[in-house]
């Protein structure tokens, strides 16, 4: 086992590039600078993101996921019983998002966003039906 070692996420959020016009059919490819892994964690890790636009929908169906909004602001959108919830998240706050609940991002300027994880992740551009 190695030691553990520090990480600043501050200076890991400076090397992101911004992603401008996300878009739920973003790929891989076209968001790969404004998207980090940290660090495993459990089945998953934890990722910071650099963007503004709208995300696809998505859930893990093994735990509860936590995003914590860095800087800027971003809606938080959670599919219950076939209802959207939104939640408006401002810097320094976040929101634990129970685990098999679809979610997506509606981020009108930008925002940095830290979260734990979980996987697998399941994602759907269109919004799931119940």
């Amino acid at each position: 086992m190695t030691n553990p070692t520090a990480i600043s996420i501050k200076d890991e959020l400076k090397k992101l590039k911004f992603l401008s016009n996300r878009t739920p059919t973003t790929s891989s490819e076209e968001a790969k600078d404004a998207f980090a892994t940290l660090a495993r964690y459990g089945d998953g890790g934890i990722f910071i993101a650099y963007y503004a636009g709208n995300s696809e929908w998505e859930r893990h169906v093994s735990a509860d996921e936590i995003v914590l909004v860095m800087e800027g602001a971003t809606t938080l959108i959670l599919l219950t019983n076939g209802e959207e919830i939104p939640n408006l998240l401002r810097e320094g706050e976040f929101l634990i998002v129970p685990k098999n609940i679809w979610h997506r991002f509606e981020t009108i300027k930008s925002v940095k966003v830290f979260s734990v994880t979980p996987q697998p992740t399941e994602h759907s551009i269109e919004k799931p039906k119940f």
